[in-house]
């Protein structure tokens, strides 16, 4: 196969995937009043809550685990060329800005990707093999709004929270960080954290986190339904969903961050 036919096979595959993305997307937007607690059907918001828990819940240590690592490698790291400056007190500001801009919602993203995603599609591909799918479409119910509604609606829901909470882990591995190397109180290192942090970086982080919720789940649930086969399938599925969903969050952050600032917004101040 040449490289021409190569990158043709490849263009035409991402454009099916971006046609399918946009089409499943607008179909779980138009079922999603469908599982609100009050306006919605009761066992659908039964549902949700069962995928916050999954998602968000049993999520909650891995990424806290993660950013409190990345917390203390990052501050030892930037320790180590600031204070041949004599500047160790910037760890704060880059710990603080860093996380709260950046690999807050990165880590949490990718924590999820790596747990939900890969559930998601075998979950919904094993229903696929199983026939359950072909079943809801034979008694005239919609796949989409037991399958993806409701698991989208929980990501919404529990992946900022989960941002805001590795975020505070990360920034609490500085202070511990900090406090064994010289001594800073608890209440200084948060008084310069506060300093440090604008509004308009958390406004940012939960924007970007609700985007890679997006992701996560529309890439899960579509990879899901493209099962045609057996467990291998299945499998294939599983790895594609990770894989994909992985990369896009994180094509999805450059972006974010290059347009945040060509506009000014990731400026101090």
């Amino acid at each position: 196969m040449t490289i021409l036919k190569r990158v043709g096979r490849s263009t035409i595959s991402w454009t099916e995937d971006v046609g399918a993305l946009s089409i499943q997307f607008l179909r779980v937007l138009h079922r999603v009043p469908r599982i609100l607690p009050v306006v919605g059907r009761r066992r659908r918001w039964k549902a949700t809550v069962h995928q916050m828990l999954f998602i968000g819940a049993s999520a909650l240590p891995m990424s806290g685990i993660m950013s409190l690592c990345t917390g203390f490698i990052l501050a030892l790291q930037s320790a180590s060329e600031l204070r041949r400056f004599g500047a160790l007190e910037f760890v704060v500001d880059l710990v603080a800005v860093g996380f709260t801009r950046e690999l807050g919602p990165l880590i949490t993203a990718i924590a999820v990707s790596g747990r939900s995603a890969s559930a998601i599609a075998a979950e919904i591909g094993t229903m696929v093999v199983t026939e359950e799918v072909d079943a809801l479409r034979a008694m005239g119910l919609d796949p989409i709004e037991f399958t993806l509604a409701p698991k989208y609606l929980a990501a919404l829901i529990t992946v900022p929270c989960l941002t805001v909470l590795s975020t505070l882990c990360g920034i609490f591995a500085g202070y511990v960080f900090l406090a064994f190397s010289i001594d800073m109180t608890f209440r200084l290192y948060f008084q310069a954290v506060s300093e440090a942090i604008l509004l308009r970086d958390i406004f940012l982080s939960l924007l970007k986190s609700l985007v890679f919720a997006t992701i996560i789940v529309q890439i899960g649930c579509l990879e899901g339904l493209r099962v045609r086969g057996g467990p291998e399938a299945v499998g294939h599925s599983t790895t594609t969903a990770v894989v994909k969903s992985t990369f896009l969050v994180i094509m999805a952050d450059l972006m974010a961050t290059a347009g945040f600032y060509m506009m000014g917004w990731s400026a101090a101040g």
